[in-house]
């Protein structure tokens, strides 16, 4: 099973920039896809992004397209977040998890994430002035 540790979140002004990391242990060969996900105060945890293991596909939420970049390093197991351009609606707790194909979806906001199993500790972002 891979577990993560997210890292690199932070208190940031509207405009700013943060680049998140998603660090995974375990059995790193055994996921379909990692995706990043959040959960704002008072709202359910939503997808923002995935990357595909087999072929580097990414994908992204609506409201993060063209600012967000998810990226990874192999030789590291490391995930990469880079959010540029931060709103005070991209504040929240963003956690990242493996998601099996059975539950994949290129609408990263339609992913299940009551069924993707463990988290982790998560990395706090809060973008405010």
């Amino acid at each position: 099973q891979v577990q993560f540790v997210e890292s690199g979140g932070g208190l940031v002004q509207p405009g700013g920039s943060l680049r998140l990391s998603c660090a995974a242990s375990g059995f790193t060969s055994d996921y379909y896809a990692i995706g990043w996900f959040r959960q704002a105060p008072g709202k359910e945890r939503e997808g923002v992004s995935c990357i595909r293991r087999r072929d580097g596909s990414t994908y992204y939420a609506d409201s993060v397209k063209g600012r967000f970049t998810i990226s990874r390093d192999n030789a590291k197991n490391t995930v990469f977040l880079q959010m540029n351009g931060l709103k005070p609606e991209d504040t929240g707790v963003y956690y990242c998890a493996s998601i099996p194909e059975i539950h994949f979806s290129p609408s990263v906001t339609n992913i299940p994430t009551d069924d993707l199993g463990s988290w982790g500790q998560g990395t706090q972002v809060t973008v405010s002035s």
